[in-house]
């Protein structure tokens, strides 16, 4: 079967099962939950430890599920497979995302991330030779222009550098995604998150010590922080994540991240005591729009290569592989 023939597929909205929207709004719990880490390390972790907060986000959660899962990399492949993800998804991701998120206000941080659509849908195309639907494509530009509306207030004092870390994040971000896409997996989705975060987190712990080192001491609230981080916005987020990406196609994953700004700005709201301009609450009921006009879109185009449970996705050049491998 060729791509072609697999992106001709269309789906009407009668023909929808249920089991899909399950799956868009479990993995739509993911960027929810990454909305939180800003206020988080405002409120709650030491200061100026981008480093350490990556660390003990992805280790610690990615050894505790591999003790869960019980499962090694079925093969030399996987190993260097998990671990460019993992370099991608957690080492060199998370210690840009934090250094980001202590330097810029958290919705404008999040506000960033909101290009991954358009940058997953050009991945897509060159890795998987996927199209995205031009529908889905608006919705992305219209994400972007309402999260902007809501966070880039006259106020916000800009970071050049974070934002750069920032837009490189996301960039690696987006690219993990279609990669993990391409690949697939070899076992579970838990067992995927498990090794990445753990890999992730090993190969950037040397660079942690040596540049940041360990913390004198460290409070009752830095503990929450970071435990919160590792369960709630690590190994937990991560599953969810790893799960959508097996099930959907990676622009409707990445479109699904507008609740990531969208949470950050909320937050921002009721924990931190913000507030909302005029502006801005257009900006949130654009975003709010484009969000679920993105999932409607993609529930009645081509944008989905087959049903959840057929384990196949395009690959470039057009042949079809396993994205679930058996060993």
């Amino acid at each position: 079967m060729t791509t072609a023939t697999v992106s001709s597929v269309t789906a009407s909205p009668a023909t929808v099962r249920p089991e899909r929207i399950v799956d868009q709004l479990l993995t739509m719990l993911t960027p929810i939950s990454w909305g939180t880490t800003y206020v988080v390390t405002a409120t709650l972790l030491p200061p100026d430890r981008p480093l350490l907060a990556a660390v003990l986000r992805a280790l610690p959660a990615g050894l505790l599920i591999i003790l869960l899962v019980r499962r090694m990399p079925p093969s030399p492949t996987w190993w260097w497979r998990f671990t460019v993800l993992g370099v991608l998804n957690f080492g060199a991701f998370f210690p840009l995302l934090f250094f980001a998120a202590y330097r810029l206000p958290g919705g404008v941080a999040a506000t960033v991330s909101t290009v991954q659509p358009l940058l997953v849908a050009g991945f897509a195309w060159l890795l998987l030779r996927t199209r995205t639907p031009v529908g889905q494509l608006l919705a992305a530009l219209v994400g972007v222009l309402g999260v902007a509306l809501m966070t880039l207030g006259a106020k916000a004092h800009l970071d050049p550098l974070a934002l750069v870390a920032m837009v490189v994040a996301t960039g690696m971000l987006g690219f993990g995604i279609v990669l993990a896409k391409r690949w697939g997996s070899p076992g579970s989705p838990l067992m995927s998150a498990g090794w990445q975060m753990t890999l992730g987190g090993l190969l950037l712990a040397p660079f942690t010590l040596a540049f940041e080192g360990l913390p004198d001491t460290l409070t009752g609230a830095n503990l929450l922080g970071y435990l919160y981080l590792a369960t709630i916005g690590g190994a937990i987020s991560y599953w969810l994540w790893f799960r959508g990406i097996e099930r959907l196609t990676p622009t409707t994953v990445s479109l699904l991240g507008l609740a990531n700004p969208l949470t950050a700005t909320l937050a921002g709201l009721v924990i931190l005591g913000e507030f909302l301009t005029a502006g801005q609450t257009v900006g949130l009921a654009v975003a709010l729009l484009a969000l679920v006009a993105g999932q409607t879109v993609g529930r009645q185009s081509s944008g989905e290569p087959q049903r959840p449970d057929s384990g196949a996705v395009p690959a470039a050049g057009g042949d079809v592989h396993r994205h679930r491998v058996r060993d």
